[in-house]
C-alpha cells in the first residue's frame, strides 16, 4: 500500500469539520500527554488552541532543546534552472510565464559553487523547475560530481522520479530530497495544475513511497500554504508524515512551511495564514512529532524568522537566491520564481544565531557516522 491508498482513509470535508469541532478541553488534553496522536494534532491546529499559544509554545522550545540542543542547521539554495514543462498557477517558473529561461552548464554550476563554499556553507539544497528534456537524470549525473566536490551534503527539490533513478542518485551523492504535494487537495490540486507530469496527483503523493523504498537518507514533505484551507491541508501532511515514519523509518524527515509569495503571474490566496497561525502550526508539529526537523526559509521575513527561531525550528536558509546563476552572476530578477523576504547575508543570520545562544551547523551529517 502506498499513500495515495492510504489517504483515502480521510475524507477531506470530515477531516475539515473535526477540525474546528475541537474545544478547550481538547487541547488541555493533547497538551498534558507525551505522545500525541493525530486527533490531537487536530485539537493543536484547531482554532481552538490559539489561546493557548503560550503554552504551546514553552512545550515546542523545551522538546526541541531536548531532541536538537542549541543549534540551527544553515543551507542554501542553488537554482540550476528555471525551465518547466509545467503549467502551475501559482509558480513564477510555469511554462506559461513569459521568463527568460536558462539552466546553468558545468562551468556556470562550478561558478556558483565556489561563490557559495566561500559563504561558508557545506549543506546545499538543488533547484530546477521540472523538465525531464532539459534537466533529468543525465543532467544531474554529470552536474552531481561537480557539486560534490564542494558540498558534503547534497539536497534536491525537482521533478518527482522513479525509484530507480533516486537509487541512481544515491549513488552520486544525493542524501536527502524534497518533495511537496502543494495541496491534498485533489480537486483544488487540479485547479492548479493544468498541463505536464505535475498534474498526476496520486504519483507525485507517492513519491516518498518510492523514496523509502530507494532507501534515501532524508525525505521532506509539506504543502504550499494558501492554495486549500490551511488546517486541513496541514493535517494531511501530518497523517502523511505519521504513515511514512512507520513504513520507512530508517529515513529521516523535515517539514517545511512555504506560504504563497508574490510571483509572476501571481495568483489570489484562497486560505490567508497570519504569523500568529504560523507560529501555531509550528509548535504544532513540534509536540506532534518531537523528531522531525523543521525548516523555515527566507520567504518570510526577517522579524518573524528572529522571534520564531526558538520555537521549534531546526533548519534556516540564509542568502537566498531563487533563480539561476544568482550568487556568480548579476542575473536579471526576471529568473527569479518567487519573491524572497529575509535577504540579510548568511553571515548577519550566523551573527543573529550566536546571539540568541545558538551554534550554527553548517552541515547536514557526515558519511562516516554511516560508515558510507
Amino acid at each position: 500500500m502506498t499513500f495515495s491508498a492510504q489517504i483515502k482513509n480521510y475524507q477531506w470535508d470530515d477531516i475539515r469539520l473535526s477540525i474546528y469541532s475541537k474545544n478547550d478541553n481538547d487541547v488541555r488534553r493533547a497538551l498534558a500527554k507525551s505522545r500525541l496522536d493525530l486527533e490531537d494534532f487536530k485539537a493543536l491546529i484547531s482554532p481552538a488552541a490559539e489561546p493557548f499559544l503560550e503554552q504551546m509554545a514553552q512545550k515546542s522550545q523545551q522538546l526541541t532543546l531536548q531532541r536538537f540542543g542549541k543549534t540551527q542547521q544553515f543551507y542554501i539554495p542553488l537554482y540550476l534552472s528555471n525551465m518547466c514543462s509545467n503549467i502551475c498557477t501559482y509558480c513564477g517558473f510555469s511554462m506559461h510565464n513569459k521568463i527568460r529561461r536558462t539552466t546553468l552548464d558545468m562551468q556556470q554550476i562550478e561558478e556558483e559553487c565556489v561563490a557559495i563554499k566561500k559563504m561558508g556553507f557545506d549543506h546545499i539544497l538543488l533547484v530546477t523547475g521540472e523538465s525531464e528534456r532539459k534537466v533529468g537524470l543525465e543532467y544531474f549525473k554529470q552536474a552531481l560530481p561537480v557539486i560534490k566536490k564542494y558540498f558534503s551534503h547534497i539536497t534536491i527539490e525537482v521533478q518527482p522520479l522513479e525509484q530507480a533513478e533516486y537509487e541512481v542518485l544515491i549513488g552520486y551523492g544525493v542524501d536527502s530530497v524534497l518533495v511537496y504535494q502543494e495541496t491534498y487537495h485533489s480537486v483544488t490540486y487540479a485547479q492548479h495544475h493544468l498541463k505536464g507530469k505535475k498534474s498526476n496527483f496520486n504519483y507525485r503523493l507517492d513519491t516518498h513511497d518510492r523514496l523509502g523504498k530507494a532507501g534515501i537518507h532524508k525525505m521532506g514533505l509539506g504543502c504550499l500554504i494558501g492554495l486549500e484551507e490551511w488546517r486541513t491541508d496541514c493535517f494531511y501532511v501530518a497523517a502523511h508524515l505519521n504513515y511514512l515514519e512507520k513504513k520507512y523509518w530508517q529515513s529521516r524527515y523535515t517539514i517545511s512551511f512555504p506560504r504563497l509569495r508574490p510571483c509572476e503571474g501571481g495568483m489570489e490566496i484562497k486560505s490567508e495564514m497570519n504569523d500568529k497561525q504560523l507560529v501555531q502550526l509550528i509548535c504544532a508539529y513540534r509536540l506532534f512529532n518531537p523528531e522531525v526537523e523543521l525548516s523555515l526559509s527566507t520567504r518570510e521575513s526577517e522579524v518573524f524568522r528572529n522571534n520564531v527561531l526558538p520555537l521549534g525550528i531546526t533548519t534556516l536558509s540564509a542568502g537566498s537566491s531563487t533563480q539561476p546563476g544568482g550568487y556568480s552572476q548579476q542575473s536579471e530578477k526576471a529568473l527569479e520564481q518567487f519573491e524572497i523576504s529575509d535577504d540579510r547575508s548568511p553571515a548577519e543570520m550566523a551573527e543573529l544565531v550566536k546571539a540568541q545562544g545558538y551554534e550554527v551547523v553548517w552541515k547536514d551529517w557526515d558519511h562516516s557516522l554511516t560508515g558510507k
